[in-house]
This record gives structure tokens, C-alpha cells and sequence, in this order.
């Protein structure tokens, strides 16, 4: 397919190796230099406005002295998986463990998905194990 000068290639990028790192957008550049020397004065006036009862001017403080936490550490005990077969001693402990208050379910599933990833390990090092001893005997 013959193009025209100038016009886009389909499936080739005008510019392949990207933005550089670090470059930052036009409009990012020109904010920075509006609030440039304003930042001690618009902190001080949201201060003003959250402590005269202002809920968003309030909500944007708290933030950003303490923003939300995504993850924490979950002190549980989790059973030993050595073989497969010790996966219901593990999700058994999780099931109590939501069921009593200690794991939120959320919590479990996270840990669920560790402990179902350490049963996938566990197998296929047994699966090459296994492998490897039928390669023994074919020598």
C-alpha cells in the first residue's frame, strides 16, 4: 500500500520510541507555573476552610496526612502445605478464621490466592519429580 507524504502508516507509530521519561504534558507544565509560589497559601487556605467546617476541604487534609492504606499485614496462622493433601487444613483454617471475626472474607481470598499458588509449586514439583524418575528408568 503506496501513502501519501506526511500521512500515518497503518500499524507503524509516528514515534517509535515514545515520550521520553521524565518529559511531562504542556498542561501539567503550565499549572505548575500558575500555582508556582501559591502552594504555602492554597495549603493554609484549605486548612482555613476545613477547621470552619468545610467537608471537602476537610476530606482533602485528612488525605493527605493520612491516606487510605490498601493492604496491612494479616498476623494468622496458616497450617503447613507440604503436599497437596494439606490444602484443606489450610482453607479450613481460613474458613474458621472468617467465620470467627479474625480474617475478613476479603482478607481470605487474598490468602487463598497465595495458598493456591503454593499448591500449583507444590505440583508440578512433584509432576517433574515424577518425570524425572520415569527418565531414570528408561536409561
Amino acid at each position: 500500500m503506496v501513502s501519501k507524504p506526511g500521512a500515518f502508516v497503518r500499524g507503524q507509530s509516528g514515534n517509535p520510541k515514545g515520550r521520553p521519561k521524565g518529559a511531562r504534558h504542556k498542561t501539567t507544565l503550565a499549572m505548575e507555573a500558575l500555582l508556582a509560589g501559591e502552594a504555602e497559601g492554597l495549603t493554609r487556605k484549605a486548612i482555613e476552610l476545613a477547621q470552619d467546617g468545610d467537608t471537602v476541604a476537610l476530606r482533602l487534609c485528612l488525605d493527605r496526612l493520612m491516606p487510605v492504606r490498601k493492604d496491612r499485614p494479616v498476623p494468622f496462622a496458616l497450617p503447613p502445605i507440604e503436599t497437596t493433601a494439606d490444602l484443606t487444613k489450610a482453607t479450613g483454617a481460613l474458613l474458621t478464621a472468617v467465620a470467627s471475626g479474625e480474617l475478613t472474607p476479603s482478607e481470605a481470598a487474598e490468602l487463598g490466592k497465595l495458598v493456591d499458588a503454593h499448591v500449583r509449586a507444590i505440583e508440578v514439583t512433584d509432576v517433574q519429580a515424577r518425570l524425572d524418575a520415569l527418565e531414570g528408568l528408561k536409561k
